[in-house]
This record gives C-alpha cells, structure tokens and sequence, in this order.
C-alpha cells in the first residue's frame, strides 16, 4: 500500500524531520562515492556486534543513515515525509528526536536478536521510521491518507476505469505495514540455511521492533503536549483540501 500524503494539518514546522531527512540524503550522496564495501565496516553486522558489543555498539547509529540504493532511501524518506511532521508536532521538536533514535534502537536490538549468526551487514533508517510510523497510528489512527489504489499498482490497465486513489484512515496504512512485516519476518526464519534471504535480505524484524517500541513509548513522550486539532477519515470519497497537506 503505497501512501501519496496524508490530509492532516500541523501547528510547527518539523524542523527535526527535515534535518534527519537531509542527514539521510547527505548520507547517501557520501556514502555513494565510496567503494562498496563500506557497508561491512558501517552497517549493523550481527555477529561483530555480539561478539563485541562496545566496539560496534556505533554501527546501531551509522546505520540508521545508511541505505543500499536510491529505491531504498527514497521510499524511507517518502514515508518519514508523509507521517513524520505530526508526529514531531504531537512530541516536540526534542522528544521526538529522542523518539526517532530511540524506535531505531529497538528496530537494531530486535533484527539481532532473531539474526544472532548472521554476518550480513544491516542499513537503512526503516527502523526508526517504523516506529513513526506506528507513532501516528496511536495519535491519529482516523487521520485521512491518500494512497494510490491498490488494484492500479497491480492491474495498471484498469487505471483508465477506476480511480487511480483512494482515502483510507490512518489505521489501515500503518496496520498493513505491520502486519506484512510481522508475516514475512516469520516467514523468514523458515529460510533454510544456506539460501538466499527472502525479498533480498529485508530486515523484516527491525521493522516489527521499531513499530512495537513507537507503539509503546509515543504516548508517556506526547505527554503534557497540548493535543492538535486533527481531521477523521469520514469515508470513501475524494479528499478535500484542509489545511497544510504533506
């Protein structure tokens, strides 16, 4: 389910979501002018980190910055654009810096712990981002979201017949998310040893970890913010303009 903006108005600018949007971009600019094997010494490698926990423990950071292609960044950056600003707007520009690095962690510990003998090395910011993305679930499970229809993404000749989008609430956009995650990281651990990972070495398991650690901690760190006027998903019918739109 592909997410095109959310229809959810903000009081701040989200001046943190930029800048790690832009570390993210500037990371992926340096990191493309160096030779391919830098992902080993700056990604997240299980086994390294296991077997010597405060000499890699700084690979949890670096590679949260980190992405493998520009697919892969421009999706991550595409979602924390979309749901990351109310967020921010919910916690604070602080907390939910504190929030983002924090949903990243989780999303680390987690991905090691179901790949404790794996030396394949992990980036990528899906982690972090999961977790604002459940983050949004919790505050604003009926916000209106605008995704491209489902059935264009996969039977591209109906686009002439159907409506190329549709308005869903917040909840199916990020559920979804998860729950395809939760599937395919089980899945995962049924891949026999020796074979290639499924869907190209995914890191299913940070997704589900930093969804789980957003789900949790979002709530106690909005804590004492003044709640924000939001707008309720009230069918299937096209979006209407409402104030600011991502």
């Amino acid at each position: 389910m592909l997410p095109l903006r959310d229809i959810n108005p903000t009081r701040t600018t989200p001046v943190v979501n930029y800048l790690i949007i832009l570390a993210n971009v500037a990371a992926f600019i340096w990191t493309s002018t160096l030779p391919p094997y830098y992902e080993t010494g700056y990604g997240l490698v299980p086994t390294r980190i296991v077997s010597d926990p405060s000499g890699e423990l700084f690979t949890i950071f670096t590679s949260m910055f980190m992405h493998a292609n520009l697919l892969h960044i421009a999706g991550n950056m595409w979602f924390l654009w979309i749901f990351g600003d109310n967020v921010e707007d919910a916690l604070g520009h602080f907390r939910y810096l504190a929030f983002y690095l924090i949903a990243g962690i989780a999303a680390a510990v987690t991905q090691v712990s179901f790949n404790l003998t794996s030396t394949l090395p992990m980036v990528g910011a899906s982690g972090a981002i999961a977790g604002v993305t459940a983050g949004y679930l919790v505050l604003f499970p009926r916000a209106p979201v605008l995704i491209l229809n489902p059935l264009v993404m996969f039977l591209p000749l109906l686009f002439f017949l159907i409506t190329p989008t549709l308005v869903v609430p917040a909840w199916v956009v990020a559920g979804e998310f998860f729950v395809v995650n939760l599937f395919s990281g089980v899945q995962s651990l049924h891949v026999v040893q020796g074979q290639a990972p499924p869907m190209g070495g995914v890191a299913f398991f940070a997704h589900v970890g930093g969804f789980v650690a957003g789900l949790i901690l979002v709530k106690p760190m909005s804590g004492g913010r003044p709640r924000n006027t939001r707008r309720d998903w009230d069918g299937w019918r096209p979006p209407v303009r409402a104030g600011r739109m991502d």
